[in-house]
């Protein structure tokens, strides 16, 4: 859910964000960090901790496929987090998949539960994790609770009062201060938290774009009714990870917690050392504003400029800079298969029509436009030559790749990549393809609202 929607009821800030900044066009600026290993490979980890640099190298040398060897090469400075063996990813399939299996997962935690979200509401979903959450804290787990001040301002002061009453420690992001306008010290009010983590027991780790909100309490696919909603039934793809990825996502939520003005610093145990959970190969990557990082915009833009066969993304919000235009249009003039599957309306109307006043451009290079309308699409996902795949939360726009902080996993590995193509069908099936013919003869009040909101791209 975009930020500039739950901020409208804020008398004045709307505006004041609109005035503050208005870039059209343009590339991101995403300064390449100081991360690459000493001797110049690429950084691997297993269950068991480091590989040796020779190991890392023949790994390096024997990718699977010549996408997978440059992505370990080329973009090993620009991403913090090393390469992860040895692990297994579940992929869930909206809202209802996706909270019974955190559900589960939490039910089942012995020692810790660490939740960070940029929404979490106080309807029945959000009701039943806070029971949930308040059965195990009874039981001596740990239960922290992130939550974004902007994403879940219409939820009750009571529903975290609820929650702080059993035990459970609460932190808000980035606080809003309706009387001052502003945020953090060291951060703006347009720096929202977007991630979407949960991380139990150390064993488990789930991460993509669904929220603790009701309008996933439907799945989208397979419904009979007349009209879409917007209320209910969005599309939205997480992933459940276990092997020691997981401490990846411990730490991450670890610095955001200690990062804000939170009771407590979390104090991560050693890592646990076992079995491995699977034989995919990931990494986290991550948007993170203070620092000017936008790991995936990174990784997704090298994976698209190398990619030999075919790119498929599915985003719920397209707002694209120059960069990204210009990648998609030139891989499919080389003759990869570029398909791009977007919603057919949205929560918001600005990142919809600005994304929307790019498929001239797209259609004439030979880009395949997909829109879903019998759902609200929220996902963020991407499949390319059948082994490079990445879930989370990070969106194709402005807001994403320079103001929130986010979280997403890229996973190496052909089975996991074909699990994703197999979804990317049933979304393309689900969807209306959009030509070049029909987009011609769009009507005049379309055309005003993209030219209106191409004005703003860079805050949306």
């Amino acid at each position: 859910m975009m930020v500039a929607r739950s901020i409208r009821a804020l008398p004045g800030l709307a505006g004041s964000l609109l005035l503050a900044a208005c870039a059209t066009g343009g590339v991101v600026h995403v300064p390449v960090a100081a991360s690459r290993s000493p001797d110049g490979h690429i950084r691997v980890v297993n269950e068991h901790g480091a590989v040796s640099t020779k190991a890392a190298r023949r790994i390096e040398r024997e990718g699977p496929t010549d996408l997978l060897a440059h992505h370990l090469r080329q973009v090993e400075g620009a991403i913090e987090s090393p390469l992860v063996l040895g692990n297994d990813a579940h992929l869930l399939v909206d809202g209802p998949q996706t909270h019974s299996a955190m559900f589960e997962a939490i039910d089942r935690a012995k020692r810790r539960v660490y939740l960070e979200t940029y929404i979490i509401e106080a309807g029945k979903i959000g009701g039943d994790l806070a029971e949930l959450l308040a059965t195990k804290r009874a039981r001596g787990v740990e239960v922290r609770v992130l939550y974004d001040s902007v994403g879940s301002r219409p939820t009750p002061p009571e529903y975290f009062e609820r929650l702080r009453a059993a035990g459970i420690a609460v932190c808000e992001f980035n606080p809003i201060n309706p009387l001052k306008l502003d945020g953090d010290a060291d951060l703006g009010i347009n720096n929202r938290d977007h991630r979407k983590i949960l991380v139990v027991d150390g064993r488990v780790a789930f991460t993509g774009g669904i929220n603790i909100s009701g309008v996933y309490s439907a799945g989208s696919f397979g419904r009979s009714r007349k009209a879409p909603s917007r209320e209910e039934g969005w599309r939205d793809t997480h992933v459940m990870m276990r092997g020691p990825i997981v401490r990846q996502f411990d730490e991450l939520f670890a610095n955001s917690w200690n990062g804000q003005a939170c009771d407590d610093d979390v104090a991560l145990p050693a890592a646990a050392r076992g079995a491995p959970a699977g034989d995919m190969a990931m990494r986290v990557v991550v948007s993170d504003p203070a620092s000017q990082r936008s790991e995936l915009y990174v990784a997704l833009l090298s994976a698209v400029e190398h990619a030999k066969e075919r790119v498929w993304l599915t985003y719920g919000y397209f707002v694209p800079d120059d960069r990204v235009l210009n990648s998609l249009q030139e891989a499919a003039t080389r003759g990869v298969d570029v398909r791009l599957v977007l919603p057919g309306f949205s929560d918001f109307w600005a990142p919809f029509h600005a994304g929307r006043s790019h498929y001239d451009a797209l259609l004439r290079a030979g880009v395949r436009v997909f829109e879903r309308r019998d759902a609200l699409l929220h996902a963020k996902t991407a499949v390319i030559d059948s082994v490079w795949s990445s879930v989370g939360s990070t969106n194709l726009d402005w807001r994403s790749f320079v103001h929130n902080y986010e979280a997403d996993i890229l996973v190496l590995d052909g089975d996991f990549a074909r699990e994703m193509e197999a979804l990317f069908r049933m979304d393309e099936e689900a969807s209306h393809e959009v030509r070049m013919v029909e987009w011609k003869n769009r009507g005049l009040k379309a055309r005003v609202l993209e030219w209106l909101a191409r004005r703003w791209e860079y805050l949306l």
